[in-house]
């Protein structure tokens, strides 16, 4: 099998996209952990419960929605519920599957925490944009996204190559 190095062009532009992510998400989790003492990965689970109806969804969908392991979504959500910004509750349907519920003493931090969040985001990406290149940000990273998540011009994925369909290794817990 040949390799099928990067041209130079493709190299600046995979190094550029690589920069521009490590800092942006440096910034962001800096920002967070300085106004609400969590990283970008806590806040976006809290994120996406609020925008849940009951402000709750089963453990699997979470990590699916957090682009994450189970096992790592399962490490995160002991140390939200410690911190009293979610519960778990037994899915009654099926014994296998848990929901995670943001409290509202985690709404509350995220209420507080939001301005903050997205001023940096502003800042940090939107700022520096025309419109048009933020419909290419969007239409770029859609279409990466689906091409790493499978879609109708892509095989699906097996279950290992996203993170919220990877088996917990034996050593860590699953959710």
């Amino acid at each position: 099998m040949t390799t099928r190095w990067l041209t130079p062009k493709e190299q600046r532009a995979w190094r550029a996209y690589m920069a521009a992510t490590n800092l942006l998400e440096d910034a962001i989790d800096r920002q967070l952990q300085q106004d609400a003492g969590m990283p970008h990965l806590y806040y976006g689970i809290l994120a996406n419960l609020s925008e849940e109806p009951e402000r709750k969804l089963r453990m699997t969908d979470l990590a699916q929605k957090a682009k994450i392991t189970r096992s790592r979504l399962t490490y995160a959500v002991t140390r939200l519920e410690k911190d009293g910004l979610l519960r778990r509750e037994d899915c009654q349907w099926d014994k296998r599957s848990s929901f995670a519920i943001l409290t509202d003493e985690g709404m509350a931090v995220l209420e507080r925490t939001a301005p903050g969040h997205v001023e940096t985001v502003r800042a940090a990406v939107f700022d520096h944009l025309s419109d048009e290149q933020v419909e290419q940000l969007e239409e770029i990273s859609s279409v990466i996204a689906r091409a790493l998540e499978g879609d109708a011009t892509t095989p699906r994925p097996t279950s290992d190559e996203v993170p919220w369909r990877r088996r917990s290794s034996p050593c860590s817990g699953s959710s």
